[in-house]
């Protein structure tokens, strides 16, 4: 089986594509999104899934997603914010080496935009971030091999930072 040699975890503006990116060039690995897997079969854009089919039907595609990344893929693999909540997600991610790449909310505006197109954000934004995240801290701690802060790290700091906690070693 070809799983992952890091998954990473946390909520919108974490730096998780940016930085996953970063990583895998860094160990010379394919670098694998569940949110672009999902775009790629549904067709479109991820906030026109949650318009035209609703939040069910996304957390399905992504469940999928996610299930077909861990299974198939020995790269680096970033998940969306919310992939962690479904059982199913945790189940598949027991045993891999996950990163919560922690994020301060004033980080994560930063990167995000309070205008993105982000579904779970679109009304009230730092209000419903931070009630985002008093439900999914608890489990990103839980599915989580490592946590590493990103709070005023650059995406190089954070990636380096990911390749210490895990000691994964590069290759040259």
């Amino acid at each position: 089986m070809n799983a992952p040699v890091v998954v990473l975890v946390g909520p919108p503006g974490a730096g998780k594509t940016t930085v996953g990116r970063l990583l895998a060039d860094r160990l010379g690995v394919p670098f694998r999104d569940t949110d672009a897997d999902i775009e790629a079969l549904a067709g479109k854009p991820i906030p026109e899934i949650f318009v035209d089919e609703g939040e069910p039907h996304f957390r399905e595609l992504e469940q999928r997603a996610v299930r077909a990344a861990v299974e198939g893929h020995a790269g680096v693999l970033a998940l969306g914010g919310g992939a962690v909540m479904a059982e199913a997600t945790r189940e598949v991610l027991a045993g891999l080496p996950v990163v919560f790449l922690d994020v301060a909310l004033g980080d994560a505006v930063k990167r995000v935009g309070l205008d993105a197109p982000r579904p779970l954000l679109a009304i009230n934004p730092r209000a419903r971030w931070r009630e985002l995240m008093d439900v999914r801290r608890p489990v990103y701690l839980a599915v989580s091999t490592v946590t590493v802060d990103t709070e005023g790290r650059t995406a190089e700091q954070v990636a380096g930072a990911v390749l210490e906690a895990l000691e994964l070693k590069i290759d040259d």
